[in-house]
């Protein structure tokens, strides 16, 4: 049984709640919005669909994803002969269902021991507090983890993990501050396969400002990892702040083009309302979603899972 295997069943009557509460600000704004504009239509029309486009488009879907999302109802209206708000509601729940489980996380290797997860993303996205609360689901999930501080240029990056390590009692390898993170990477991994880890998550620097720079510090770290297991990383995971809209756009388009990403983190979904580029940078960038964070609480992370996200959205 691979690590996340454990993940894949059906949720908790308590983790569907911390759900439908963390996406509360994105459920009244984008899709009660959605919920006035079907209000008395008997048909898809123009105004409909611009209405609704306009409606994806400000809560940071994305252009391009909108207009997908519009041409497949289009499609499937004319298809399945649409009549009734309660039959469009449905079919616009579907599409963005399909469209997210388009992208849905195919695991490299899930069956690795240890894992090994890259962890990338600027600083002030919650990189390192993500790290440490995964570490705590898979903890309590009773796996083995070790963390490895690896972002060793920013001055509480080292400290905040090693406190976190201390917060959920799983392990750190740090070296400190302005130590080299491939050092970092080398030992951790290391550490990890003497051990019989199940999992480690590496910190890196949150650094954008040179993408040449970043490029290269992220191929070291992989040249380094793989030393000691040739396929690590099996997974580099971009954490991004959802809050930001279109800065977490750019965000991972900046990363993507830097190193290769296989799946993505999103926090603070709970403080912002534009829940909605979750589907626009899922699809856009064609890599999964894995992770969502929905509170403060170093419970409050979860495995993402389309189905659940949508019908957590459209539910009244």
């Amino acid at each position: 049984m691979g690590i996340f295997d454990l993940f894949k069943r059906e949720k908790t009557v308590e983790s569907k709640q911390q759900l439908d509460k963390g996406l509360e600000k994105t459920k009244s704004s984008l899709f009660s919005k959605i919920s006035k504009a079907l209000v008395g239509k008997s048909s898809v029309d123009e105004e409909f669909l611009d209405e609704l486009e306009e409606i994806l488009i400000t809560s940071d879907v994305g252009v391009e994803t909108t207009l997908t999302i519009i041409q497949r109802l289009e499609k499937r209206v004319a298809e399945d002969k649409y009549v009734g708000a309660a039959a469009l509601n449905e079919l616009l729940k579907d599409e963005i269902s399909h469209l997210l489980s388009e992208n849905s996380n195919k695991d490299i290797n899930a069956n690795a021991k240890p894992y090994v997860i890259m962890v990338v993303g600027v600083n002030g996205v919650g990189k390192t507090t993500t790290i440490g609360k995964l570490a705590n689901l898979y903890s309590k999930a009773g796996k083995k983890v070790l963390l490895g501080a690896g972002d060793t240029f920013r001055a509480a990056a080292v400290d905040q993990l090693k406190i976190w390590g201390e917060r959920v009692q799983v392990p750190v390898v740090s070296k400190g501050m302005n130590t080299d993170p491939a050092a970092v990477a080398f030992d951790t991994v290391k550490q990890g396969v003497d051990n019989d880890v199940d999992l480690i998550l590496l910190d890196t620097a949150g650094r954008l400002h040179n993408k040449v720079n970043l490029m290269n510090e992220l191929s070291k770290i992989k040249r380094v990892m793989s030393k000691v297991i040739p396929d690590a990383p099996h997974e580099v995971l971009l954490v991004l702040d959802a809050s930001t809209g279109q800065n977490a756009f750019e965000q991972a388009k900046q990363f993507t083009a830097a190193t290769e990403v296989t799946s993505l983190a999103l926090t603070k979904l709970d403080g912002t309302a534009r829940g909605g580029v979750v589907l626009g940078i899922s699809h856009q960038f064609k890599i999964p979603v894995k992770y969502i964070g929905i509170g403060e609480g170093v419970d409050d992370i979860q495995h993402f899972e389309p189905t659940d996200f949508v019908e957590s959205l459209f539910s009244n």
